[in-house]
């Protein structure tokens, strides 16, 4: 009787363990789901198109390369886009064309060119002339500064 109780309970004790790797199993599929869902926003879409103007991702080892300096080179001019994310690019100073991942290109933004703005400057003043500007001993009460103003770090 007793063996046919501890097989009754082996069996038991194997269903169990059998159930709980099932829902660890599940358990893994969902948070692999939920993972990939929060990657997949993170990625953009990037759309390229014939003759726009891209920057190439510099991804050659470098022994020194500087923390500042850029890692993305161009332009160059997109060529053809292929259907399976390859881009054949253009060099900008040649006819030579290379073929890259998409993943490794950036659309390239041209500079902002601020125009010259013309500045009028007042004309200089002589040593012992009172600026026009300078509050009057009457108006610095009223003046909008702090009196009793501290300066930091100030040696006595």
């Amino acid at each position: 009787m007793d063996l046919i109780r501890a097989g009754a309970k082996r069996c038991l004790d194997l269903n169990e363990m059998e159930e709980l790797r099932n829902d660890a199993y599940i358990n893994s599929k969902v948070a692999k789901q939920r993972m990939k869902r929060w990657h997949d926003q993170l990625i953009s879409n990037k759309e390229f198109r014939k003759g726009q103007r891209v920057l190439l991702y510099d991804s050659r080892l470098h022994i020194f390369p500087g923390k500042l300096k850029s890692r993305w080179i161009g332009p160059f001019i997109i060529h053809q886009v292929h259907l399976n994310g390859v881009v054949e690019l253009l060099n900008s100073n040649s006819t030579d064309t290379f073929k890259v991942n998409g993943h490794r290109l950036k659309p390239f933004i041209e500079p902002f060119k601020q125009e010259n703005e013309e500045i009028n400057l007042l004309e200089p003043r002589k040593p012992n002339q009172k600026r026009p500007y300078a509050p009057s001993a009457k108006n610095f009460a009223t003046a909008k500064h702090p009196i009793n103003t501290r300066v930091p770090f100030r040696s006595l």
